[in-house]
């Protein structure tokens, strides 16, 4: 039986321990979706994790679905990746890049020619984007014609070649949360009749895709993908989900990718039927029941204990407690995260959490 601490092999990546930093929106780009030096510490303060999975990085300006993103669609954002990467690996972290089209999660107002956000169908979410002058409504999205999903594609496969040189040790494709790909696999979202619609292997061919034009730079044993089956986020509807992502991972597994990293917002027996479909390396974001949340140390523990993953990612914890890996060896303290300055803002709920040390 394997603890939190035990080192292991994520494909290409040797992590010194199975406690993964999970991706988390901060919102503290530049509009441009450039990131400052503050950034660059919030990333250092957190090395000691395993690995590292970066907050959600826009493909393309059409990906793009929240204000103060980053992307990895210009010379000057993959300049400024540079620089958070350098700062980890300085101290010896590891950091790979979550590469997340938005899909039907967006809004004109975040493109320079306010066109409408693109989505399999034509399927309004009935949510709201935050914008500089408070939320608006999100609009029907475009439809995409054959040639905006091989565009899409092609976007995710030179985003991840330009994480490369930007210095990340690997990729995470963004497959969950209701965002696009998420959106082509779910039963409310893709209502399409072509080859990207309708069965189990039309729904999940745009996943596939992705993925492998993603391994094909990259390198497949730097590649992983998130998941999220049966979330209801962002008005997801997925009444049967362990059939399409059981055909999903026998894709993949056929890529031979990575890791998978899911998030257990369904039950823990979906949790199990997709650990017995996948042999590889799979990293749990631990939610026993919906009313677990955020993830706990202890649901942490319990999920190494039982064999469910082979690593596990936690999520608010980590902004709160920039030496998680430290405290949960000492057995705590834990910090207190502040919602409130969860998404945006400056320093304040982002670089100045104390270490235990400092704590002491």
């Amino acid at each position: 039986m394997s603890t939190l601490f035990d080192p292991a092999a994520v494909g290409k990546l040797q992590l010194p321990s199975r406690l993964v930093m999970a991706p988390m929106t901060r919102n503290r780009a530049t509009p441009e979706g450039i990131l400052t030096p503050l950034t660059v510490e919030y990333y250092a303060q957190r090395a000691g994790a395993g690995l590292i999975i970066s907050e959600s990085i826009q493909p393309s300006v059409l990906g793009q679905g929240h204000i103060l993103i980053p992307g990895l669609h210009s010379a000057e954002q993959v300049a400024a990746w540079r620089t958070v990467t350098d700062a980890v690996h300085a101290k010896g972290g590891r950091i790979v890049a979550q590469l997340t089209h938005c899909g039907r999660i967006g809004h004109p107002s975040l493109y320079p020619n306010g066109e409408l956000p693109i989505a399999p169908s034509p399927v309004v979410s009935g949510e709201q984007m935050i914008g500089f002058e408070g939320p608006v409504d999100h609009p029907t999205p475009r439809e995409m014609a054959a040639v905006d999903i091989a565009n899409a594609v092609e976007e995710f496969a030179q985003a991840a070649c330009n994480a490369l040189e930007a210095g990340f040790d690997g990729v995470e494709v963004h497959g969950g949360n209701g965002f696009l790909v998420h959106q082509f696999l779910a039963d409310n979202t893709n209502l399409r009749t072509d080859e990207y619609g309708g069965s189990v292997a039309n729904r999940i061919r745009f996943a596939v895709e992705v993925v492998r034009a993603v391994a094909e730079v990259v390198g497949a044993d730097r590649v992983g993908i998130r998941v999220s089956p049966g979330s209801p986020y962002n008005n997801m509807v997925e009444a049967d989900p362990v059939p399409v992502y059981t055909a999903l991972l026998n894709e993949l597994a056929a890529l031979d990718i990575a890791y998978i990293h899911v998030v257990e917002m369904g039950t823990r027996d979906l949790t199990k039927q997709l650990r017995a479909a996948w042999s590889r390396t799979l990293i749990l974001n631990p939610h026993e029941t919906m009313e677990v949340f955020p993830a706990t140390v202890e649901a942490a523990q319990q999920a190494m204990e039982a064999g469910i993953a082979d690593a596990v990612s936690l999520g608010v914890l980590w902004p709160a407690n920039p030496d998680l890996d430290v405290r949960i060896k000492a057995g705590g303290p834990f910090n207190t995260p502040d919602q409130a300055t969860f998404y945006g803002g400056d320093h304040t709920g982002y670089t100045d959490y104390p270490a235990l040390e400092n704590t002491e």
